[in-house]
């Protein structure tokens, strides 16, 4: 549970994310974390960040909304989302993402390929256990030719941080991504820098969420959010534990239902109601 009165800033809360990884003064952080991310698979040199609502050409088509979005010096798209708890279409939503920025990226009515698509990457950072088939904390999903097990196509890909799988102790923290896996599950925890993160993007990330150099209004912002987040997971609990108890399975409609009025009673935007449970925004508001 996130600690307000903790020396530094949860970085899985919506704003701490966001203070931390997206500001464009402070892109060398999340040009770091990418780098670490891919492992030599590719180098981001530079960044710049894109909105985060993308609307399709058509008025008609469902706009979608990112956590993060930045554009790298060659090209590629990263979204970066944020995924609190399981979600029976979670899966789903991550295609659909992608698909819609490749698919934006051939200009209505035209048919030239005489260019190359733009990669794209979506990256997310799990506070749930993820897969059920193994203990992974890390999860790189890309097409592949499955009689051969060789990539098929490099120019998209998924990535997923499974950090309640993440159980490294400090010795064991070898490469960036350990430390930066760490940073993520522990920051909040802790109340000096470690020895071992004395690399200077992680210096500045302390500095960046040290809740004493923060605003008012900026720590006013944090803790509506750090309250919000308990409201929402105390909400998940009780909407589950009430749809269990009234014999309604996971994953059905009417549980679905359920949890979506528990959260709306708890003041949680329908927007963020529906990308929990899988339901559709005016669904939501019709409850």
């Amino acid at each position: 549970m996130t600690n307000i009165a903790s020396r530094y800033i949860d970085p899985l809360t919506d704003y701490g994310f966001k203070h931390i990884f997206g500001n464009e003064p402070d892109k060398d952080i999340m040009i770091d974390f990418l780098n670490a991310l891919f492992e030599g698979e590719k180098t981001i040199a530079d960044i710049i960040y894109r909105p985060t609502e993308h609307a399709g050409e058509d008025s008609k088509e469902k706009k979608v909304l990112f956590d993060l979005t930045c554009t790298g010096a060659d090209g590629e798209t990263f979204i970066i989302e944020m995924q609190r708890a399981d979600q029976e279409f979670f899966k789903d939503r991550c295609v659909f993402y992608m698909s819609r920025l490749i698919s934006s990226q051939l200009p209505r009515g035209t048919s030239n390929w005489d260019v190359p698509l733009k990669e794209v990457y979506l990256i997310g950072i799990m506070e749930l256990r993820f897969n059920k088939i193994n203990n992974n904390y890390l999860h790189n999903i890309a097409l592949i030719n499955k009689d051969t097990g060789k990539i098929f196509y490099k120019g998209m890909g998924y990535k997923f941080l499974e950090l309640p799988n993440f159980d490294k102790k400090e010795s064991e923290l070898i490469t960036d991504l350990d430390k930066w896996f760490y940073l993520l599950k522990n920051l909040s925890r802790l109340d000096k820098i470690p020895d071992f993160l004395d690399k200077r993007v992680f210096q500045k990330i302390f500095k960046i969420a040290e809740m004493s150099k923060m605003t008012k209004e900026e720590r006013e912002l944090y803790h509506s959010d750090v309250k919000a987040k308990s409201d929402w997971n105390a909400g998940i609990r009780y909407a589950e534990k009430k749809a269990r108890l009234e014999g309604k399975l996971e994953g059905k409609l009417e549980g679905k239902l359920e949890i979506a009025i528990n959260l709306k009673k708890e003041g949680m935007s329908a927007e963020l109601i529906a990308k929990t449970t899988g339901l559709s925004v005016e669904e939501v508001e019709k409850l």
